[in-house]
């Protein structure tokens, strides 16, 4: 199945978290700290302003972007063990070139 977002969502995979460290030393995972990067896996068509005028979003697919800390709906997939986030375009605070 596939995840389609609405409106100005965008569906994003968050970065694997540092497990261990440049000499090999292992992370315990309440010390490990939260990712704030992440890929654009999706995105909506994008939303209407107060105008009614149609705005496209600024991220696409295979962006990198950086993310708040705290934030975003968790979402699952069928079939899929990886874990999602879906954000409001507007929630995500750059793009990473």
């Amino acid at each position: 199945k596939k995840l389609i977002p609405l409106l100005d969502r965008v569906l994003i995979k968050r970065a694997e978290a540092v497990t261990k460290t440049a000499g090999g030393i292992v992370i315990p995972e309440k010390a490990q700290s939260k990712v704030l990067r992440g890929e654009v896996i999706a995105v909506g068509p994008g939303s209407r302003n107060d105008k009614g005028d149609f705005v496209p979003l600024l991220v696409k697919v295979g962006d990198k972007v950086l993310l708040p800390e705290y934030g975003g709906t968790k979402v699952s997939l069928e079939n899929d063990e990886k874990e999602y986030h879906l954000f409001r375009e507007s929630d995500i605070l750059a793009k990473i070139d």
